[in-house]
């Protein structure tokens, strides 16, 4: 069971507030990101990271009678902060629109359930810093965690729909185990390679780090 949900299988209350919670995190994110950041510099990461998360969340991969994809929302958000929301809503709808991978009418919710996970590590990854958590930890740990919270929120997108869909919810849970695994260790080792290369990418001071 895929995260990205297709047209046709949520009802018309839960479309409507994913449309109505992405859109408003959209503008929130933008005008944060205009206020806090220099939106020019910042295209070249926003594009990188917005292929890197439609490539990886196109892959499937089989994980016995189903099949997942990657998603890297916990890598996303630590990189880009609040703009990682926009970057995957522009993913989502070229999948949905060129590939047919989602539906359109979900790509709100859609959006909400891979977007918001995201936007938690971030803050969470930028409290640890003021806290002087280890970031290597903070990261391995987030890539997980984003998977988790994906996972909780796609889980309620479905039953809110109806109760028919627990099993798939729950299928769905123990299939992304893996993933949130793999996701834990990609992101741990990423943001362990940007500390030495390039720490500039993430949301700290290099000049404060140990």
């Amino acid at each position: 069971m895929k995260v990205h949900i297709s047209d046709g299988i949520l009802s018309s209350s839960v479309i409507t507030i994913g449309w109505g919670v992405t859109l408003l995190f959209v503008v929130a994110s933008l005008w944060w990101s205009n206020k806090h950041l220099d939106i020019v510099e910042e295209i070249p990461k926003f594009s990188v990271m917005t292929g890197a998360f439609f490539v990886a969340s196109c892959i499937s991969i089989p994980i016995g009678p189903t099949c997942v994809h990657l998603i890297f929302n916990g890598l996303l958000g630590v990189i880009l902060g609040p703009l990682s929301y926009l970057a995957m809503v522009i993913g989502l709808t070229l999948q949905a629109l060129l590939l047919q991978h989602g539906g359109v009418t979900t790509i709100g919710i859609n959006s909400l359930n891979v977007g918001l996970p995201a936007l938690i590590c971030y803050f969470i990854f930028k409290k640890g810093y003021e806290r002087r958590i280890s970031l290597k930890t903070l990261g391995l740990f987030l890539g997980g965690f984003a998977i988790v919270l994906t996972v909780v929120l796609l889980s309620i997108s479905l039953v809110s729909t109806g109760e028919q869909f627990k099993e798939v919810a729950i299928g769905a849970t123990i299939a992304h185990i893996p993933v949130m695994i793999i996701e834990a260790l990609v992101t741990g080792s990423v943001v362990a390679y940007l500390l030495k290369v390039k720490p500039e990418m993430l949301p700290v001071e290099p000049d404060n780090l140990e």
